[in-house]
């Protein structure tokens, strides 16, 4: 997870908001083969591994972090090497709620996201739908380009 482009309070992390995306992804997504988090007594990060990635990719994993001031970070990586982020928190590059673009996620990459919820479910819902939609179509420039997701 890199973190080095936040400025500003992140704030704790919030395990019931990672405890819910993680169910969300195992109702919504059945390529999802293992979740986990990164530290077993206090986690910081939720590790979701899919069977599949975009394009030619064999795998992949969504590294998740959503704290109790609700601020997160979808940064998605595959077998490929594609790297995107779907991140919400206060930085001096671009609006608090952005997207980083692949296929590295450059911090200087960030471009506002189209992602305008804020409830833990329906964001996390949205990236869902945007990762499923560019699974499915194979076009990673359409990531950030949903009107108003979920």
């Amino acid at each position: 997870m890199n973190g080095n482009d936040r400025a500003g309070e992140f704030g704790p992390i919030y395990l019931p908001a990672l405890q819910r995306i993680r169910d969300c992804w195992l109702d919504l997504e059945p390529l999802v083969d293992t979740t986990s988090y990164d530290d077993v007594v206090a986690p910081t990060e939720l590790q979701i591994s899919l069977s599949d990635g975009l394009g030619d990719a064999e795998s992949a994993r969504l590294d998740i972090q959503w704290s109790e001031l609700g601020m997160y970070s979808f940064h998605y990586v595959d077998s490929d090497d594609v790297n995107w982020r779907f991140d919400r928190h206060p930085n001096i590059h671009s609006p608090e709620i952005h997207f980083h673009s692949p296929p590295d996620a450059t911090t200087t990459a960030a471009e506002p996201s189209c992602i305008d919820v804020t409830e833990v479910s329906l964001v996390t819902r949205a990236v869902h739908a945007m990762w499923r939609t560019t699974y499915e179509n194979g076009d990673l420039d359409r990531l950030n380009s949903v009107a108003n997701p979920p």
